[in-house]
């Protein structure tokens, strides 16, 4: 078996929403990314912060609002985000949720 690739046959399993709370795995962190798999219980909430690298949010199931920067957007499964460092954002849900963030490290 070789050693240079990582295989995950279905992402949205890696991690069941809790009834509340969040979880979160890491699924993979090297050198260049660091991938997260978030499980949110419904009418969560992920107050506003930033990251200091680039990052990328793949919702894989459930709904949610967010903000980024000064709007508010809606997240719904496959939903796709890409933010610039420092961007102020924050994530609520109104359903439980899946979701994978990448830190893309420079």
């Amino acid at each position: 078996m070789s050693q240079s690739y990582t295989h995950i046959t279905d992402l949205a399993k890696e991690v069941q929403p809790p009834d509340e709370g969040i979880l979160t795995r890491t699924l993979f962190n090297d050198d260049n990314v660091k991938a997260v798999i978030f499980g949110f219980g419904q009418e969560e909430e992920l107050s506003e912060h930033t990251a200091s690298m680039p990052a990328i949010l793949h919702f894989l199931q459930g709904e949610a609002n967010l903000t980024l920067g000064d709007d508010s957007v809606e997240a719904q499964p496959g939903t796709w985000i890409h933010m610039e460092p420092k961007l102020k954002h924050s994530v609520r849900t109104k359903t439980p949720v899946v979701m994978l963030l990448l830190l893309l490290k420079r």
